[in-house]
């Protein structure tokens, strides 16, 4: 009895350690499959890579810049300078030659000069159908029974209203304050637009050419929504000679459009680091189909140009290169009158922003000066 109790356990160890053995081998041919499989799809993706066209680099970049909240603020409102590159020393002289930085006595901030401060304010656009938001920066001193100047400030690609007023480093206060203090411009208000006209709300910017004709619809928002609402619900000089536009990136990009699409609208204007795509053209984000050809990229014949029409950008722009430069060749090319200028070291930062900024007041001092 003993020996056969002995016999039967032996047995269900021994079936056991069968079973064990076969499901161990079984893991294995698994973990063998699988590891063929693995190296089946490292082959594959090895030979995609191989294969993938500048393009698809190109868009991989895209969207790299897109998921870094760091480079879409870049993108909206400038690359943030270290404090070696503020402004130049040199004294303010009103003239209308062109300095390529902003004088530090101008982007400082001075304990005796009270600044306005933005505040946010709502339109409803016919153009897109739907409320639309801005900020506008108003004088200290802002009075309905005075009429202001008005500047039209239109952010880069991912920005919106809060882009410019929310960013102290392109002294846009200090700027406008400072001159106004000093008496080389009247008190100006400043208008800081969402420059993404879409009418759907879902509807998000991005380096294709679907996701950015809301950019290039902005013309039709500014002139047939915004600017009315702004004339209605403030007190603002009219006529082009105190209505200014300025734009930085896409904004000047936009900036430049508009101006050749209404240049009777504007006064002044200033396009800085102005991004590719009124053109048909492809940089190192996207191909841009481009607003208009290269011929048509002019004022009209009969047109009634702007006083002073400034396209800028810093020698060493990082993200929209020599586009602006292009600009301005084919502007030239076309006969179209305008300033162009770089700014030495700069990039697409904060830098240009304040020279560019800085040099249209300064054009509209020096003519309001002969006057």
């Amino acid at each position: 009895m003993k020996k056969k109790s002995i016999s039967i356990v032996l047995a269900l160890i021994m079936t056991s350690m069968c079973a064990c053995n076969a499901n161990t081998q079984e893991e294995k041919g698994m973990a063998v499959e699988s590891s063929n499989d693995d190296i089946s799809m490292t082959e594959q993706s090895v030979t995609e890579t191989d294969s993938t066209s500048e393009q698809d680099l190109a868009k991989a970049d895209s969207e790299k810049a897109s998921n870094s909240s760091e480079d879409l603020s870049s993108f909206a409102s400038g690359i943030k300078t270290d404090d070696e590159a503020k402004g130049s020393d040199t004294e303010f002289v009103l003239d209308d030659e062109i300095e390529e930085r902003c004088p530090v006595t101008i982007e400082a901030t001075r304990s005796y000069v009270e600044y306005g401060e933005f505040t946010h304010g709502t339109y409803y656009s016919e153009t897109c159908g739907l409320e639309r938001g801005y900020s506008i920066l108003l004088p200290a001193d802002y009075n309905s029974d005075k009429q202001y100047p008005v500047l039209y400030l239109l952010h880069g690609i991912f920005g919106d209203e809060y882009s410019f007023s929310q960013d102290g480093n392109n002294k846009i206060k200090e700027i406008v304050g400072n001159m106004a203090a000093d008496g080389y411009i009247e008190e100006t208000i400043i208008v800081c637009p969402n420059m993404y006209a879409s009418s759907d709300p879902d509807q998000k910017p991005a380096f294709d050419t679907e996701s950015c004709l809301p950019y290039d619809n902005f013309i039709n928002d500014l002139v047939n929504d915004l600017m009315p609402h702004i004339e209605s619900e403030y007190s603002v000089l009219t006529g082009r000679e105190n209505t200014y536009l300025a734009g930085f990136s896409m904004g000047g990009r936009e900036t430049i459009y508009i101006t050749l699409q209404r240049p009777e609208l504007f006064g002044y204007v200033c396009a800085i680091s102005a991004a590719p795509g009124i053109v048909p053209t492809t940089d190192k984000f996207m191909t841009h189909e481009g607003m208009i050809e290269e011929s048509q990229m002019k004022f009209a014949d009969d047109a009634t140009v702007p006083e002073a029409f400034i396209i800028c950008c810093g020698s060493r722009d990082s993200v929209v290169g020599t586009y602006p430069k292009q600009y301005h060749e084919i502007l030239e090319q076309n006969g179209s009158s305008h300033i162009w200028y770089e700014i030495p070291g700069a990039d697409h930062d904060n830098t240009a922003i304040k020279s560019g900024l800085f040099n249209l007041f300064k054009q509209i001092a020096y003519d309001k000066a002969i006057e």
